[in-house]
């Protein structure tokens, strides 16, 4: 027998709070959504009949219900409905190359290697990363992550 979906019960704040969401013209398209998924939860709707609504899966209105649950108990002045909305933090190491720091690369990339006293003609992953090293943009790189992180800016 499959699992009966959370309960859920929205006060008259909440309510305004994500209808705005909802409406807005500037809310972004993911806090809409899952604005959605929470008011539909709270009509009383199945997560089948939410996913099959909004064209999402099962599993996404599952896991927004039961955020939304969890976080219920504490106040809204606390924790809005927008930040109840976003992602949770991601799990692993943050990352140590800095936007401005992948700027300066592009920088350094769109240049002349000559320009730089690197006797090449064009830049290879390898060049770039101790180049980058060498002005001092960054303490230490890999040329790999160097090449991937150029192939992002493509």
């Amino acid at each position: 027998m499959p699992k009966q979906a959370t309960k859920m019960v929205l006060n008259e704040k909440e309510l305004e709070e994500l209808t705005k969401i909802t409406n807005r013209k500037k809310s972004e398209q993911r806090h809409i959504l899952r604005a959605y998924i929470v008011l539909y939860a709270a009509k009383g709707y199945s997560n089948t009949k939410i996913a099959r609504e909004l064209s999402v899966n099962v599993d996404t209105v599952r896991l927004w219900r039961d955020r939304w649950v969890g976080l219920q108990g504490v106040d809204l002045e606390t924790l809005s409905a927008v930040e109840r909305l976003e992602d949770a933090p991601r799990p692993g190491k943050p990352p140590t190359i800095t936007e401005e720091q992948k700027c300066q690369m592009a920088v350094l990339a769109c240049e002349a290697p000559s320009k730089s006293g690197r006797p090449i003609s064009r830049w290879t992953d390898r060049e770039i990363a101790d180049e980058m090293q060498a002005q001092g943009i960054v303490e230490k790189i890999s040329p790999r992550h160097a090449g991937r992180l150029l192939k992002k800016k493509v």
